[in-house]
């Protein structure tokens, strides 16, 4: 029998907690660091949330700039003008403030900033040669793991295509998850990034690359999600529902890091790129058919997930459970205002799909998923969430 070695990766540090941002400035002291690179957007930019973090760089006597051009889908020209802001402003470190775009941004920007070159360059799996410039990332989201995963999304606007670099030297030295900075998000934002977690938890769990580590990350995360998302919706500054989603992101974020992704990520990634969608949208418009699809192959794990998330699975047939679970999955959507399928997206266009199936089937994210699909399979799960 064939034993693999499998290797785990995370942030070092990670403080999470309604006010823990104020502790930064403990963690940010001994390291003797000069001036920072803000990475974020004009909107938070322009928020008294961001006070919150200025303030502890301002106790500390740092000196900080801001790079705010970040879109909602990180480019290759936000990554280059990032990095000429780092560069002809001697700043000697990074710190993301707001959910992963940001973060996914600040990572490519401090991965040029030590190793030079393209961010072309090293989409894929470990093309790094150095460390990263150091980078804090604060969380104003609870979704996309960002602030503690070795994955950073880059949209390539002339091949119109999200690239994924994957390399555990652009994983945070610090992540920041304080409720405090997310009372004020809005609804849909917090359901998106909410279903983000929640497809991290399951492609996480269904992953070739799954281990007992990563298994029981991934079903607390489906647990906690299933009982705090709809109230984080509806009841935005509830603080316990937020600290719900926070240890749910966390803890899915743990998870897919070291057991990777799947075909939901394979696809949403393409559909972000091709119609500048939000990722968390994306990927809970293909979950339910990738699902459907993978259960084929996997069937005891998604009743695993199902009994995470609620359904008495002990009183039915597999079959029945997985149906219980899509259902659950589709009316979960339904309830926080997902959009019912593919034909609702503005600019969606069913002639797309063959290109859209062939980009899916080459991300990276593909070669995890417990379940291979052709070309034709792959078009169908586009047709399937229409």
């Amino acid at each position: 029998m064939e034993r693999r070695v499998h290797e785990f990766f995370m942030t070092p540090i990670s403080l999470i907690g309604t006010g823990c941002l104020a502790k930064l400035a403990e963690y940010i002291k001994p390291m003797r660091f000069r001036k920072a690179l803000i990475v974020t957007d004009h909107f938070l930019s322009n928020s008294p949330l961001i006070m919150h973090l200025t303030s502890v760089l301002d106790s500390l006597g740092l000196f900080y700039i801001f790079h705010d051009e970040v879109k909602p889908n990180p480019t290759t020209q936000n990554v280059r003008q990032g990095l000429k802001i780092y560069r002809d402003n001697g700043c000697d470190f990074l710190i993301s403030f707001g959910g992963g775009s940001p973060h996914d941004c600040a990572k490519a920007i401090a991965l040029l900033a030590s190793n030079g070159g393209h961010i072309q360059d090293y989409e894929g799996l470990n093309k790094m040669s150095k460390p990263s410039a150091t980078l804090i990332a604060v969380n104003t989201t609870a979704g996309t793991g960002s602030e503690l995963t070795r994955y950073c999304v880059i949209t390539d606007e002339e091949r119109k295509i999200k690239m994924t670099i994957s390399d555990w030297h652009i994983t945070p030295c610090i992540a920041v998850n304080d409720a405090a900075l997310m009372l004020d998000l809005p609804p849909a934002m917090t359901a998106t990034t909410g279903m983000d977690a929640l497809t991290h938890a399951i492609e996480a769990y269904v992953s070739t690359d799954a281990t007992p580590v990563t298994d029981c990350k991934a079903l607390k995360a489906v647990e906690l999600i299933a009982r705090h998302l709809r109230q984080a919706v509806s009841s935005g500054k509830d603080i316990a529902a937020r600290e719900g989603m926070i240890y749910a992101a966390y803890l899915a974020g743990i998870a897919f890091n070291n057991a990777n992704l799947g075909y939901v990520h394979s696809t949403a990634h393409q559909l972000g790129g091709y119609y500048n969608l939000p990722h968390g949208l994306c990927n809970a418009l293909m979950l339910p058919a990738v699902s459907a699809f993978n259960a084929e192959t996997v069937p005891q794990k998604f009743v695993d997930i199902a009994q995470a998330f609620g359904i008495e699975t002990f009183k039915q047939q597999q079959s029945q459970s997985i149906q219980a679970l899509l259902t659950q999955i589709t009316a979960l959507s339904r309830d926080i205002g997902i959009p019912a399928g593919l034909r609702e997206i503005k600019g969606f266009d069913v002639q797309d799909i063959p290109a859209l199936a062939a980009n899916a089937l080459r991300d990276v994210c593909s070669l995890s998923n417990p379940r291979k699909a052709s070309q034709p399979e792959m078009e169908n799960l586009f047709r399937a969430a229409l």
